[in-house]
C-alpha cells in the first residue's frame, strides 16, 4: 500500500485520472478529510471538494507496478 497526495482540477483531469487507474486490477481509494471513495468512480470523485488536495491510496505491494503507476500519474501528484 502506498499513499500520495494528488490534485485534480476539473472534469477532463478527472476523466484522464480515472481512465489511467482503471487499467489496473487492484484497488485505489481517494481520501479527503473523513471521506473515502473508490478512486475509479467518477461520480465518487465529484462528490469530493476538488478545491482541496486529496490523498490517493494505492493497494498494491509490487514495487515495479507502483513505479509504473506513479509514472503514469505524475501530472496529478503533488510534489
Amino acid at each position: 500500500m502506498l499513499k500520495v497526495g494528488i490534485k485534480l482540477y476539473g472534469v477532463e483531469e478527472v476523466k484522464k485520472f480515472v481512465n489511467t487507474i482503471s487499467q489496473y486490477e487492484f484497488d485505489f481509494d481517494l481520501t479527503s478529510g473523513r471521506y473515502i471513495i473508490d478512486a475509479k468512480s467518477m461520480i465518487g470523485i465529484f462528490s469530493l471538494d476538488l478545491k482541496n488536495d486529496l490523498t490517493l491510496v494505492i493497494h498494491c505491494d509490487d514495487k515495479a507496478v507502483l513505479d509504473e503507476v506513479l509514472g503514469k500519474l505524475d501530472e496529478f501528484i503533488i510534489k
